[in-house]
């Protein structure tokens, strides 16, 4: 009897134990249910980070992170910005970008110590929301023009300078520090990028006075001072920070007046995917001058050695994905064509051997042309002195090796046509008297000796007199002085 109840007992249990689990279980889809339902519901702010140079890279990078916030209805998208400038041409890609978003864009300068100089003056007026965190500055966006490309727009640090030594804890440069044109093409690249800046500012209802300073003067503004001059709309430590701040803020977004409602947003910081990463790679300069020296390398490989294949593939494809990154860069002409020179010089050497002049003379030029290849102060768009150093290392070595062969050529026993003959060996085909026929290097040959000969004998070639050789015995021919 007893057994009986404790069995009913233990069933008792197991039925409220799986009761109890199902409940759980009920009660854990119900709440996912809800969080889920409220997850969607809650709004959503994207944050991309441009930190370095503006490029092409950065460009593609912010470009596509638009139209993902834009996928993702995301009410606000967060460009957080540490940049000393960039590209021209980058620039102006990523301020259609913003302009033509259905997205509000707020660029946000951050962390304390960033900067958003020269180009990243201008993206910070073109942005629907302007702000900065504490200790951080923006201006100095006059065009600086090199021999190829956009203009870039410089780095601020000598603009810096001279404000150190003016004492200006605000940032302000001086109005009498006024930078003027030194030739007609500085001045058109100047005013077209005044009037640019002012449009933007227009736009945005911000202040134009200020732009056109930062363009003609290279002037610069602390965040205080920013927000004091109405060049931001206010400053904020952190990214919840300018949320918070930024709601119930009206912007013009395309046609349409929005009222931004940015309270409890979701913060999603989309990361460079694998695209953005190798477009960066492919772009920085170093690695485009890597990649054509190995593009030039390979296919004068191939043309010593035809048909091996794979140093005119590898050439090929590193030579056409480093002219792919000199024609998106600010490349100095004068650079490219000392570099075009040592190129050639260094391809004549290997065609017509001058045992070093050549060469030397290429891996000069191709050094000279590297060093000024890239003609810009703005950091991330310069070659660094090892990358130098080491395509001159390659093309010494590649000099060396050519000359090393030259020299071997020269010295080397002749092994073709008639010198190569005298002195051969062979065997005697058929004999008769003091003339026959003999076998030297599987070809048949008339043949005359002094001395008479057998078939099948060995024999030494003396001297060539036409279609005839000269033939002694072996053990003759070697006992001649």
């Amino acid at each position: 009897m007893d057994v009986r109840l404790q069995g009913e007992n233990l069933a008792s249990i197991r039925c409220w134990a799986r009761t109890f689990v199902l409940m759980v279980m009920v009660l854990a889809g119900v709440l996912g249910l809800v969080i889920s339902h409220a997850s969607e519901n809650r709004g959503v702010a994207v944050v991309l980070k441009l930190d370095g140079a503006v490029s092409p890279a950065t460009a593609d990078y912010i470009t596509r992170g638009l139209q993902q916030a834009e996928e993702r209805r995301a009410e606000l998208a967060v460009l957080q910005m540490d940049t000393p400038g960039g590209l021209d041409t980058s620039m102006r890609e990523i301020i259609r970008a913003i302009l033509a978003s259905p997205v509000p864009v707020a660029s946000f300068v951050a962390p304390s110590g960033a900067r958003a100089a020269s180009a990243g003056t201008y993206i910070l007026y073109a942005s629907h929301i302007a702000a900065m965190a504490p200790g951080t500055n923006l201006g100095a966006a006059t065009p600086i023009a090199i021999g190829g490309g956009g203009f870039p727009f410089g780095d601020e640090e000598a603009d810096q300078e001279r404000q150190d030594e003016s004492g200006d804890p605000e940032g302000n440069q001086s109005a009498g520090e006024r930078q003027s044109p030194r030739n007609a093409a500085e001045a058109k690249a100047i005013n077209d990028a005044v009037a640019y800046i002012r449009g933007l500012a227009e736009l945005r209802d911000r202040n134009a006075d200020w732009a056109e300073k930062a363009v003609r003067e290279a002037a610069s503004l602390s965040s205080s001072a920013a927000a004091r001059e109405n060049v931001i709309d206010f400053t904020a430590a952190t990214v919840d920070e300018l949320l918070a701040k930024a709601n119930g803020r009206t912007v013009r977004v395309g046609q349409t007046t929005v009222t931004l409602d940015t309270a409890d947003l979701l913060v999603e910081e989309l990361e460079p995917d694998w695209r953005a990463r190798l477009l960066a790679v492919i772009t920085n300069p170093n690695v485009a001058l890597i990649f054509m020296v190995i593009g030039i390398y390979g296919l004068i490989f191939e043309f010593l050695n035809p048909g091996a294949m794979v140093p005119g593939t590898i050439g090929g494809i590193s030579l056409l994905v480093g002219l792919y990154a000199l024609a998106v860069l600010p490349v100095s002409y004068a650079g490219a064509g000392l570099i075009v020179l040592g190129v050639g010089l260094i391809v004549a050497e290997a065609f017509a051997p001058s045992f070093g002049i050549l060469g030397i003379g290429g891996t000069v030029a191709l050094v000279l042309g590297a060093t000024i290849l890239f003609d810009t102060d703005i950091p991330g768009l310069q070659l660094s002195w090892p990358v130098i150093g080491g395509v001159a290392v390659g093309s010494l070595a590649l000099t060396l090796l050519i000359v090393r062969l030259a020299w071997t050529s020269q010295r080397r026993k002749v092994v073709t046509g008639a010198q190569q003959l005298v002195g051969a060996t062979g065997t005697v085909g058929d004999w008769n008297g003091t003339v026959g026929h003999v076998f030297v290097h599987g070809e048949r040959w008339n043949a005359v000796s002094s001395r008479p000969l057998a078939p099948g004998q060995e024999v030494r070639v003396t001297a060539l007199n036409g279609l005839t050789l000269e033939v002694d015995n072996v053990l003759d021919a070697q006992r001649l002085p």
